[in-house]
């Protein structure tokens, strides 16, 4: 092994260790950044002795573990590897504190002022496109301010999120959209992928352009997709079987349903799965492996059997807009597997056969891209140019560089050669692309093609 295959494996160890400690509930940003700087003095010291990096890391969490109660319950957690015997100490009794009231108390706040912001546009903006365009900044802000109270954002930072949200609200309402235009449809489904990525400089920490940070967010990202879903199938059922009970003694639920609680109820459970989400963190983890390891082989039948349709349709001119996309959405949901896949994987780990199932479902995403791409392009010089045509052009554009690199990466990963680091780094640094076409589309487009 070369040395910069054992720096990058230290890097992958700290980085791992980083992401364990920054989702204690104790433990604020700047702490860890104390521990982290800490960490790496201990382990400069001890390679300056002849330790290799291995050895230093070894060394230096049993001396910090010695100082900090969240290093050693890392330990404890990681009893598979030689942490346990290294760095695990007698600990002091005593239980962990119960859950902060006055946390559940600002979420429950934000979750209430999520709904009320949804009610209120409900009534001003009414059930069209106008509210369509607007959606995604009546709740995500409130996502960001939970997140910049939990990280205590600068007021640098916290400046840069507030003109953000708002010159996004300036160019989706001030611009002379044409009613039911393409651009307009287009501005609203690309708007929250800029308010997720702004959401997510929140959730960082401000730390942006920290890898560990970003992969960090990619895997809150797909745990509040689980829990979201939990809650909002359990309110379903209890919804339905309330609405039952109800016509039994002929009340009719579905006025208030419409008017107060699905309005108040939505908006409100994202927010709440978010805190969720940093309470109960370790406990998705554990779930997170076995969800992704069910999903990929379904996935991998998912994408043969569309390739499959592809081949089945005849002239690409004539495969159905509609297919098109529908095979967009199944590309970038695929890109979610992937990137949840990754971030949920031991990066220490040797390559094993997951690894080997997700270069084939990388690959077959490949193949589908690929056909998609050569029907838009056939479509295009049959038909023209449109706003709709350019945008999923490009997304498509932005999905196979990913892929081939994410291919590439995983190759040399599964034959030794490349460290997983290498990959997770590819994933997180390629992530802010998707931002910036998302705000190309909702800011350049619309003046581009006339607002139609």
């Amino acid at each position: 092994m070369g040395m910069m295959e054992l720096h990058a494996d230290l890097e992958a160890q700290i980085g791992r260790w980083r992401g364990y400690v920054q989702r204690r509930q104790a433990i604020s940003p700047a702490d860890v950044d104390e521990l982290e700087d800490h960490l790496r003095e201990q382990i400069a010291e001890r390679q300056a002795t002849g330790l290799d990096d291995e050895e230093a890391f070894l060394v230096a969490i049993k001396r910090l573990g010695n100082l900090d109660a969240v290093s050693r319950e890392f330990a404890r957690e990681h009893s598979d590897r030689l942490w346990k015997q290294l760095v695990l100490v007698p600990e002091d009794s005593g239980a962990a504190g119960a859950p902060s009231w006055r946390e559940l108390a600002v979420v429950l706040t934000l979750a209430v002022g999520a709904g009320v912001a949804i009610k209120a546009g409900l009534a001003w903006l009414g059930d069209g496109a106008v509210l369509a365009r607007n959606l995604g900044l009546l709740v995500f802000p409130f996502l960001a301010s939970y997140f910049a109270w939990k990280r205590r954002l600068t007021a640098r930072v916290g400046a840069v999120l507030l003109v953000s949200f708002a010159a996004l609200a300036v160019v989706l309402n001030v611009y002379p959209f044409a009613a039911g235009g393409s651009t307009e449809v287009l501005a609203a489904l690309h708007a929250p992928v800029v308010l997720w990525l702004l959401a997510g400089i929140a959730y960082a920490g401000g730390r942006w352009r920290s890898d560990s940070r970003r992969m960090d967010f990619v895997r809150f990202t797909g745990e509040l997709a689980i829990y979201f879903t939990l809650l909002a199938l359990g309110g379903a059922v209890l919804i339905g079987l309330t609405s039952a009970v109800l016509q039994i003694v002929g009340v009719d639920l579905e006025p208030v349903l419409e008017d107060w609680l699905l309005p108040f109820a939505v908006p409100g459970a994202f927010v709440v799965a978010a805190w969720l989400v940093e309470a109960k963190q370790n406990v998705v983890e554990n779930i997170a492996p076995v969800l992704t390891r069910v999903f990929t082989p379904l996935t991998i039948a998912m994408l043969l059997a569309v390739l499959a349709v592809l081949a089945a349709a005849g002239g690409l001119t004539d495969v159905d807009r509609n297919l098109l996309i529908l095979m967009d959405a199944i590309l970038v949901l695929v890109l979610c597997l992937l990137l949840y896949s990754i971030s949920a994987r031991d990066p220490l780990a040797p390559p094993g056969l997951f690894d080997a199932l997700q270069l084939v479902m990388v690959v077959a995403a490949l193949a589908v891209d690929a056909v998609m791409l050569t029907a838009m392009l056939t479509r295009i010089a049959e038909f023209g140019f449109s706003p709709n045509k350019i945008a999923a052009l490009g997304l498509n554009v932005l999905l196979l560089v990913h892929l081939v690199r994410a291919a590439w990466l995983s190759v040399g990963f599964l034959r030794g050669r490349r460290p997983f680091t290498a990959l997770e780094r590819w994933q997180t640094r390629y992530l802010p692309v998707y931002g910036i076409w998302a705000a190309a589309v909702v800011v350049v487009f619309p003046p581009v093609f006339g607002f139609a």
